[in-house]
């Protein structure tokens, strides 16, 4: 059985997230994503200013005056949610975890999906693909996602985004709308081991790659000698954070990664969206669908 906290954290994200669906990021969501093609409906008269290119000239034939043909967009897509529930998911130092946030973000993009009649699926991956859930229509299956992005247990606590993606580039037989939602914390995006993925994962797909931190993440608090303890490896050490060239160091380190995750998507055309665990982060979604809706008029 659900605990009552889950289930008033999945109401709440739900009431949050159509109100933002209803009075903006359904049309965005809609302009964003094109569907996969046209497909002819009907016919009916020519009018002037109809492009002439669209003449059925049989039809014209036969009926003695011009007709031209009618299409429509085959708007029915797929979406993907791939969440990265590792072991660091579960930290947060800011009102809220780092789940909490991909739950948030992922019920705006379902909720906005399912408006414009596409389906909604759900990938959980840690160092391996931990569970899949097909996509489905429906206001029913997406309170199901999000209950179980806040409520699922994974079995392993590392991270392998390589293994999410070769599981997704096996099953997904059409062009799908994938957003991976991680904070890549642990992940080496110098190698071709995981740069290549990406990188074919963004030629078949619409790839967007969702990056959550923690503030608390980018720099260490002076409290003196602190044991860590490593979410993902369980691993324990014992660091003086009263150290100023080891928090000067850390800052740095934690720093320059965060550049080279963003610059190495640039790189790849890979669309990327950076985001706190304090912050709302409704802006930069709209950023995001506004800026890929002028992209591909």
């Amino acid at each position: 059985m659900i605990p009552a906290e889950f289930i008033k954290k999945i109401r709440e994200i739900e009431i949050r997230t159509k109100k933002l669906v209803n009075t903006t990021f359904a049309g965005e969501y809609k302009s964003s994503f094109k569907g996969m093609g046209i497909e002819f409906v009907d016919v009916r008269e020519y009018l002037p200013g109809d492009d002439v290119r669209s003449i059925d000239w049989k039809v014209t034939a036969r009926m003695g005056r011009p007709y031209v043909k009618k299409f429509v967009e085959e708007r029915e897509l797929t979406v993907i949610l791939c969440v990265d529930a590792s072991g660091s998911s579960n930290f947060g130092t800011r009102n809220q975890l780092k789940i909490e946030q991909a739950a948030a973000i992922a019920g705006t993009l379902a909720f906005s999906a399912i408006r414009n009649n596409d389906k909604v699926g759900l990938l959980f991956f840690t160092d391996r693909v931990e569970k899949y859930i097909p996509p489905k229509k429906g206001r029913f299956h997406v309170l199901r996602l999000i209950r179980d992005i806040l409520y699922f247990q994974p079995l392993h606590k590392g991270t392998d985004p390589i293994q999410a993606i070769e599981f997704l580039m096996h099953i997904l037989r059409h062009r799908a709308i994938i957003f991976f939602i991680s904070d890549f914390l642990g992940t080496n995006f110098d190698s071709d081991k995981i740069r290549i993925p990406f990188g074919v994962a963004s030629k078949k797909h619409d790839f967007v790659v969702i990056r959550i931190s923690d503030p608390m993440e980018q720099e260490l608090p002076k409290l003196g000698i602190v044991e860590f303890e490593d979410l993902e490896t369980g691993e324990i050490i014992s660091v003086n954070t009263n150290d100023g060239k080891l928090i000067e160091d850390y800052g740095n380190f934690r720093m320059k990664n965060r550049i080279e995750q963003a610059r190495l998507m640039k790189s790849m055309g890979i669309d990327f969206i950076d985001l706190e665990t304090d912050e709302d982060f409704t802006p930069k979604l709209h950023k995001f669908f506004e800026e890929r809706a002028r992209r591909y008029r």
